[in-house]
């Protein structure tokens, strides 16, 4: 009886281990796309476009483009338009 208990328990731990680790690749993958696209709008000056001046690269810049991802990058220029740097 103890074997299956373990062997329930292994399964239910492989299971959770897997559900993890697929929610992190996702977050991993949104962070990149959104340094990745904070790159290219500071590259193409973009910004500079609409008359604006780039959105940079300082520390809280890239932490909100690496923890938001792609929503990141888009509060980051709606807060610019209005006139609010970060």
């Amino acid at each position: 009886m103890d074997a299956i208990y373990a062997l329930i328990f292994v399964v239910i731990i492989a299971g959770l281990i897997y559900f993890l680790a697929k929610k992190f690749m996702i977050l991993v993958i949104n962070a990149v796309l959104g340094l990745a696209l904070l790159f290219f709008i500071n590259y193409l000056g973009v910004m500079g476009w609409i008359g604006k001046s780039d959105l940079g690269y300082s520390t809280a810049t890239i932490l909100i483009c690496g923890l938001g991802g792609l929503p990141g990058v888009v509060a980051l220029i709606l807060l610019n338009l209005v006139g609010i740097t970060v």
